[in-house]
């Protein structure tokens, strides 16, 4: 569990995703996945606390539709970033995703631009935004606010790029290095900060949230 008291003050709980597009079978799918997970859609969102410190939460559930954004995900994420932004305090989000969602089009993807728009108002402000890869956290997501995190942590073994293996390699005409899209080598080339296991997790995020709020422990603590 990663937040304190494993509470989290959740917002905008009434926001669903519709079918704008009349997609066949959306419905159902939607239906189904709501009874799988208990969920309106494939994220929540709100505030909580690490340690004491406030800060704005929101994660992922990949059982949602293979965790696929479409635009109540997208307003999500960005209401998130923009209540971050309001209340000065760091942003977390946990990511896990197969890509932006199919059935909504281009409504879709016009969630990585909203979302990365949204992080750059932030960044402006210099509020800091840790961004969690778990396994797996690829294609539109992976392609915009997942990978913007001014720290990002992922999880050993985790599958994270834009473009699967099997795609790319009918594109370029050649096979990718094996563990090429692992988080072993995003590591190894810089485009991730740390690997941390799941059970390390919030202890990780209690230093680094400590270090960036510039938060003193008295010696009772």
């Amino acid at each position: 569990l990663l937040l304190d008291d494993a509470t989290l003050d959740e917002q905008d709980k009434d926001l669903e995703p519709l079918d704008p597009l009349g997609f066949p079978d959306y419905k159902k799918k939607l239906k189904a996945a709501r009874e799988k997970t208990a969920m309106k859609e494939g994220v929540v969102n709100g505030f909580a606390k690490i340690d004491g410190i406030p800060v704005v939460f929101a994660a992922m559930d990949f059982a949602f539709i293979g965790g696929s954004m479409g635009s109540v995900i997208g307003e999500k994420i960005a209401r998130a970033i923009r209540a971050a932004q309001k209340k000065e305090i760091p942003l977390i989000i946990l990511s896990a995703s197969g890509g932006a969602r199919m059935q909504e089009g281009i409504l879709s993807l016009m969630q990585m631009a909203k979302t990365s728009a949204e992080l750059a108002l932030l960044a402006q402000k210099r509020i800091p935004y840790i961004s969690i890869l778990t396994h797996p956290t690829t294609a539109g997501v992976m392609a915009s606010y997942a990978s913007l995190g001014d720290i990002i942590i992922t999880e050993p073994g985790a599958l994270l790029g834009f473009t699967g293996a099997r795609v790319a390699e009918q594109t370029i005409g050649e096979k990718f290095p094996p563990g090429l899209q692992r988080s072993e080598s995003l590591l190894k080339h810089g485009m991730v900060d740390l690997i941390v296991s799941r059970k390390d997790l919030r202890n990780t995020l209690i230093k680094i949230l400590n270090i960036i709020c510039k938060r003193e422990k008295t010696p009772t603590e």
